[in-house]
């Protein structure tokens, strides 16, 4: 694994987003961790993981790369690869409206799926490839 996917835990909308990129990462490149985990703590991402503007982070394990917002989303759809691939044409739209479109869903994530109350009980594919 190349990448590692950090998500915002308590978020059933990132939850619910992990499990998805889990059954379309056929080649099992990505690794997931929760932001609120140990290893989100040392390399400092758990402040993305905030209630409001919360933003997912894709880390590039063989340079140490970090992605955020729009752009890891980006990033995301290239390691997916497949028809996936056609998302990387975002990048033609400027960065700050991608980021814009982004924060807003991310500022609205908790009303459209909820808090989770409890942590994700994650299925065998994920549980292998989670980190903490």
């Amino acid at each position: 694994m190349k990448w590692v996917l950090f998500f915002d835990g308590d978020c059933a909308f990132c939850s619910r987003s992990v499990k998805q990129a889990v059954a379309l990462d056929k080649h099992e490149r990505l690794a997931f961790a929760p932001l609120q985990g140990k290893l989100a703590h040392e390399l400092g991402f758990e402040k993305h993981a905030a209630a409001a503007g919360g933003t997912m982070v894709l880390l590039r394990e063989s340079d140490g790369m970090v992605f955020l917002r729009s752009d890891a989303l980006i990033e995301l759809a290239r390691v997916l690869g497949g028809g996936w691939r056609v998302m990387t044409l975002a990048r033609l739209i400027p960065k700050k409206m991608r980021d814009w479109v982004y924060g807003w869903v991310a500022d609205h994530r908790l009303r459209f799926m909820g808090k989770q109350e409890a942590c994700m009980v994650p299925d065998v594919a994920l549980h292998k490839r989670l980190r903490d």
